[in-house]
């Protein structure tokens, strides 16, 4: 097997199929996973699931003739969304495999790894002895006394009703939801989740089609979340939602058609789980809004800041217990899923604090909204550290600025204002995001941070 570091990347296997990885690639990977988790804790086991791409089914049955070869069993969950697949690693304790490229277009297709209980596999916890062990081939020490068998089981049901025990919906006053699936698996997972409620769902792209006739199943993109802003407006909605492609993500519009910033919904979210009086911590990154960890003190919790990424996010939620965690790209994490992240949770504690008032959407969350947010502007630069250093030497000299490098360069600026600049992991690209009072001053910053890094 030839050199894999091209699809396995710092938290997942990601590439173009047949291009860049294959059924035998896949085959190769299932068997060093298997083993990989066996030498680890012993697992006789792993569960699998996958999208809605036509290369998903080929490539985790190519994957799972590779864990089956080294006497390890296959529990098919068949056709699910991401976080569905974590939830059959935490209720079945059983390390997991899901298929599927995410947000990225129809030719890629991937392989999000974790192990039993839902815990991540990256770079740093296992990936790279996983890629080494493909990469060899048929290199084995141990010798399999016998070879795996596979079975099915179907989980959609049980992933349902564990949600729906978790934020109870029942309750609440009748809601008109538009839900842009983007022919991704928000398709599959909606209707299972939340029929029955009081609930009035518009659906929109339902189809499960993985070569995303529509748009993009990409919400982070403004472009992508066009047609539902449309459609709420048009229908007269309470509220949008837009899940991304493997379902693990969702973005939230209110009534007026307005993107609601992710920040918000994690202050939301996190309110209502610090309620619970089940714990204090509540994780955010470092690129969420600073309206976070001021509502979370403000509400008796204790914020704690972290680098970009799940698996960051992950072992800090294990280290200090918390009880939520969140993202400016709509990753939302709960401990009482396996410290997993689930856009479909999200979304219901969403319409669950919309639907016990009468408030709309856009009055309810106005109080998480504090400040102005660029969003993410990126950058194709040829010399990032240079680029980088520039800004560092520009703004670390002036009076009142603290800088700080957790993850990336963070300027902080006496007025309140802030940046963080910081270089892809995958592409050559520098991404900044600003946040200021307001839209003059984010506008200042933006523009004077943009043209050091472009010139």
């Amino acid at each position: 097997m030839s050199d894999l570091s091209s699809i396995i990347k710092a938290y997942d296997v990601r590439g173009v199929v047949p291009d860049q990885w294959d059924a035998d690639v896949a085959r190769a990977i299932g068997a060093a996973f298997a083993e990989f988790v066996h030498a680890e804790t012993g697992a006789t086991a792993v569960v699998t699931a996958h999208d809605m791409r036509d290369s998903s089914i080929p490539l985790s049955r190519a994957f799972a003739e590779g864990v089956l070869a080294r006497g390890v069993d296959v529990v098919e969950a068949g056709l699910g969304s991401t976080d569905m697949l974590y939830f059959a690693a935490g209720s079945l304790q059983l390390p997991g495999a899901m298929f599927t490229a995410s947000h990225n277009p129809a030719q890629y297709n991937g392989i999000k790894l974790c192990r039993a209980g839902a815990a991540p596999i990256g770079q740093d916890s296992g990936l790279v002895q996983i890629r080494e062990w493909a990469e060899q081939g048929s290199v084995f020490a141990r010798r399999p006394e016998r070879v795996g068998s596979v079975s099915s089981r179907d989980l959609a049901a049980e992933y349902a009703a564990y949600l729906r025990q978790l934020v109870d919906l029942s309750g609440i006053r009748p809601l008109k939801v538009v839900v842009d699936a983007g022919n991704g698996m928000g398709g599959f997972t909606v209707p299972v989740v939340l029929s029955g409620l009081p609930l009035d769902i518009v659906p929109m792209y339902f189809e499960l089609d993985g070569t995303f006739p529509n748009h993009e199943a990409n919400p982070l993109d403004p472009a992508n979340l066009v047609d539902l802003q449309a459609a709420v407006v048009e229908h007269g909605a309470d509220i949008g939602l837009a899940f991304d492609g493997d379902a693990d993500r969702c973005f939230i519009v209110d009534e007026r058609g307005e993107a609601v910033s992710p920040s918000a919904v994690t202050a939301l979210v996190a309110v209502r789980e610090l309620a619970k009086g089940r714990g204090t911590t509540i994780i955010h990154n470092l690129i969420t809004s600073k309206a976070v960890p001021e509502i979370v003190r403000e509400h008796g919790g204790q914020p704690v800041r972290t680098r970009v990424g799940h698996s960051f996010i992950k072992a800090e939620m294990a280290r200090t217990d918390a009880v939520f965690g969140g993202e400016h790209s709509a990753h939302y994490y709960f401990r009482d899923f396996w410290r997993a992240d689930t856009g479909m949770l999200a979304a219901m504690h969403v319409l669950a604090a919309l639907g016990e008032q009468s408030r709309t959407l856009s009055e309810l969350t106005a109080e998480y909204s504090r400040y102005v947010a660029s969003g993410e502007v990126n950058s194709t630069v040829a010399d990032a550290p240079g680029r980088v250093e520039a800004v560092r030497e520009a703004w670390g000299s002036r009076e009142g600025v603290t800088l700080d490098e957790l993850d990336g360069l963070t300027v902080q600026l006496p007025d309140g204002a802030w940046f963080n600049l910081r270089a892809s992991n995958t592409e050559p690209l520098l991404r900044l995001n600003v946040e200021a009072a307001d839209e003059p001053r984010m506008a200042a910053v933006r523009d004077e941070v943009l043209e050091m890094v472009r010139s």
